[in-house]
């Protein structure tokens, strides 16, 4: 039986997606380091992890027969997304499932460091009464700068401007502003009217390092500042020294360059102790209703592929769905390197070997081309092999539909 090995605990909900689909479920709590994260993909073809987990060239290299890695989060700079593709291992995350969750955690967030809560809070647990105004304030009418407007950035635009606050945002790529929130045309214009200013950007390489201590400077005084994104993308030695300075008046940290394996393990920041900053263990997108739907949605995203070669919403392969034809007896997947002629020599050789095209989808995105073909005749294996042999192939597979003849599944 073929193996799904989760890693760091995703929802329980994939489990009988996949044993639905004939693998058989291994579970381990934690995150692993290279060494026995190769040994533990021995004989797995689907590998499901959350943000720890390390799938490295040297991970993707000693397991190259891996079929598929599922992202049971957003981020995705935690695998080597052009090593995979290399190998025809295609990726899927998790969007959408979880925006909501981390929109809700910002919000919370904001109005607590606005309001001043932590202090509030901090000083009854030490027994001491203390009932003021000072430093609190509403956040009607203050201004929420949105450094990333994707799909949280866009939703928290949304929330924020009903509560009242007037939305300001700053995205490299053109966006459309919802509601009335207004595109700023620099990050630096952003930071000098923004009172809460809330990173919201991907993980990719060229963002590290991002916020350091020139955007910490070209703050307004007595701002407060969220970061829910990456914890590589910000200085947070430069964020203590403007807490206890009072440039800012506060910060809601959920994302840490280093963050412990298991849960249980010591943390240590130069956040921990601060005077009104919050500090969260990565749970922006930890709801139960967040947990399930990713759950959910990435299970199924690894049995289509494996059942159907279905790539729709992969981040790593060329998308594509070819809905089944009716009198289709096999279905071949073909991920080829993106060369002219590819396509053209394919289908010529099926037709040498009197296979019967019934349906076909050709996607390409940079190097890489891929290609889901139905075939309603039969298909000789010596066709098969002259595709798999082919100098621009990367991965073969060809899936049987149950009435066609049996032990023709190839990999």
């Amino acid at each position: 039986m073929a193996k799904a090995l989760l890693l760091e605990n995703p929802h329980p909900d994939a489990d009988p997606i996949l044993a639905a689909a004939g693998y058989e479920v291994v579970r381990h709590p934690g995150a692993l380091e290279e060494d026995e994260l190769i040994a533990a993909l021995d004989g797995v073809s689907l590998l499901g992890i959350r943000s720890r987990t390390q799938v490295t060239e040297r991970v993707l290299a000693a397991r190259p027969d891996l079929l598929a890695v599922g992202a049971f989060c957003i981020g995705t700079n935690q695998i080597d997304l052009r090593g995979a593709a290399r190998r025809g291992i295609a990726v899927f995350n998790a969007p959408f499932s979880n925006t909501r969750s981390v929109v809700e955690l910002a919000v919370g967030e904001i109005i607590a460091l606005t309001r001043r809560l932590t202090v509030r809070d901090r000083a009854l647990h030490a027994g001491v009464w203390d009932k003021s105004a000072a430093g609190s304030h509403e956040v009607r009418g203050r201004t929420l700068g949105i450094i990333g407007y994707g799909n949280i950035g866009t939703q928290l635009s949304v929330v924020a401007e009903a509560l009242g606050m007037r939305v300001v945002f700053h995205d490299t790529a053109e966006k459309l502003a919802l509601g009335n929130a207004q595109r700023m045309g620099s990050m630096a214009e952003l930071l000098a009217v923004a009172d809460v200013v809330s990173l919201h950007v991907d993980g990719r390489a060229g963002n590290a390092g991002m916020f350091g201590a020139e955007q910490f400077e070209q703050m307004k005084h007595g701002a407060s500042f969220l970061n829910l994104s990456r914890g590589f993308l910000v200085d947070y030695d430069t964020l203590r020294e403007k807490i206890l300075d009072g440039s800012l008046s506060g910060a809601a940290v959920d994302v840490f360059p280093e963050e412990p394996a298991k849960n249980g393990d010591p943390f240590d920041s130069p956040l921990r102790g601060l005077p009104n900053v919050i500090l969260t263990p990565h749970v922006g997108g930890s709801t139960q209703e967040a947990q399930e739907n990713i759950g959910h949605f990435v299970a199924v995203k690894l049995v289509k592929y494996a059942r159907t070669g279905s790539t729709d919403l992969s981040v790593n392969v060329p998308r594509l769905h070819l809905e089944p034809s009716e009198n289709a007896r096999y279905r071949v997947v073909f991920l080829h390197r993106n060369t002219p002629g590819v396509l053209a020599l394919v289908n010529q050789t099926f037709a040498e070997h009197g296979a019967n095209i019934e349906g076909q989808i050709l996607g390409t995105m940079g190097e890489l081309g891929y290609v889901v073909t139905d075939i309603s005749s039969e298909l000789p294996r010596e066709a098969v092999e002259a595709v798999r042999q082919m100098e621009d192939t990367i991965r073969l597979r060809v899936m049987v539909r149950p009435e066609a003849e049996r032990g023709r599944d190839d990999d």
